[in-house]
């Protein structure tokens, strides 16, 4: 897997390298799209031809319905897009015929726009979008595995139906005085930085782990339910804030509790 993927980049890398190979004596301004499809994921790639140079390139990711094909997924694309950029070039090479390219064409033409056909150009934009598109569906592949797969696995061996936030805290103090509580929060296997939380702790004098520990989860859930109780006085039960959310898991003392 990892030749592949190493092979694959070093591909993209020579076409980038080829990039400046590619000019047109003409010297026109040109658009070459051209997408590839995959379920229900696609990516529409432009190369960006000026002055008969090619000068850049981008890549745009859409949810496409079953069944759609590239000719209506290219005719959907350059409607959004063109409608909302100032600069049209003179022509657009398109991987496919499209069906209301007659229309598409006169509308076009009312912001300086022209279709034609450049086959190796295509032929490039279109490998290069399912490039893009193979790389980052093994990348979400990969990542799922970390993250959800990980915490599949932790709930199956603990028995448990599902996990989808875990809490972890731990107590720390600066010789003996100056104790704090932290807590950490993963949800679907993901840190949540914004839900993490540190605890003064008010009630235990010197180095006592497990009086602090008990201190903190008690006014952590102190804390979500007064909140819960609010909110549902209130009617906002489906609102509730990320803080009162309990956890499925809960792991102490950094996982040794």
């Amino acid at each position: 897997e990892k030749a592949i993927e190493y092979r694959e980049l070093l591909n993209s890398v020579k076409k980038v390298a080829q990039k400046q190979k590619i000019t047109d004596s003409s010297g026109e301004d040109r658009d070459v799209l051209a997408v590839a499809c995959q379920e229900d994921d696609a990516v529409v790639q432009v190369f960006f031809i000026r002055g008969g140079r090619l000068i850049g390139r981008d890549h745009f990711y859409l949810r496409i319905s079953k069944g759609e094909t590239k000719a209506e997924i290219l005719d959907s694309f350059i409607k959004q897009y063109y409608a909302g950029t100032p600069f049209i070039p003179g022509e657009l090479m398109l991987q496919e015929e499209l069906e209301e390219q007659a229309l598409l064409e006169e509308w076009l033409s009312t912001k300086r726009g022209q279709k034609g056909t450049k086959e190796k150009l295509v032929e490039l934009a279109g490998e290069n979008a399912q490039l893009v598109l193979n790389k980052d569906k093994e990348r979400l592949k990969r990542e799922k595995g970390r993250t959800i797969g990980a915490v599949k696995e932790i709930a199956a061996l603990l028995g448990m139906e599902r996990i989808v936030r875990m809490e972890a805290y731990d107590i720390s103090n600066t010789n003996g005085f100056e104790s704090v509580g932290s807590m950490i929060v993963y949800e679907n296997g993901k840190p949540k930085r914004n839900d993490y939380r540190k605890f003064k702790i008010k009630s235990v004098k010197g180095p006592n782990d497990y009086a602090s520990m008990r201190e903190v989860l008690t006014r952590r859930f102190q804390h979500g339910l007064k909140e819960k109780e609010e909110l549902r006085k209130k009617g906002e039960d489906s609102q509730l804030g990320s803080f009162t959310a309990f956890p499925d898991l809960i792991l102490m003392d950094g996982g040794r509790g």
